[in-house]
């Protein structure tokens, strides 16, 4: 994977429930993590005291955060109603010459802030809800 844009790490979120896809409006700035629990199955006869983890056993999870500037757009609002009405609705993120990720998430923080002399300004935070798919580039 060469050197990419940061601006074409796309957040979508499905706008009807129909597979209608838009990219979330404003975000400057955005962060996928992905996370395996570990399971240890170290015992007294694990070879030379090393510790052992069970492969595959452990609960995956992906987490999503971003920030960006306050547009009032029709995402703005889509995303105030599913954190509000506690929605797993499936988002769609465009990770450039890596692949997509597709799934339902959980909005787990919504954040607005402003200055006085400057641009009101958002973050948000999302948590995976379910199984994920991958289709790589």
């Amino acid at each position: 994977m060469g050197a990419q844009n940061g601006k074409d790490l796309l957040v979508k979120v499905d706008m009807t429930g129909d597979g209608q896809f838009e990219t979330i409006a404003g975000l400057r700035a955005t962060r996928v993590s992905f996370n395996a629990e570990t399971v240890d199955v170290t015992s007294l006869s694990s070879q030379g005291g090393w510790r052992e983890l069970l492969g595959g056993a452990g609960v995956k999870s992906a987490a999503i955060s971003g920030s960006g500037v306050f547009r009032d757009a029709s995402t703005d609002e889509r995303a105030r109603a599913i954190f509000f009405n506690g929605e797993t609705p499936e988002f769609k993120i465009i990770i450039p010459d890596f692949g997509i990720v597709e799934g339902p998430f959980l909005i787990t923080g919504l954040d607005y802030a402003g200055s006085h002399n400057g641009e009101a300004t958002f973050e948000i935070a999302l948590a995976s809800a379910g199984a994920l798919d991958f289709v790589a580039d």
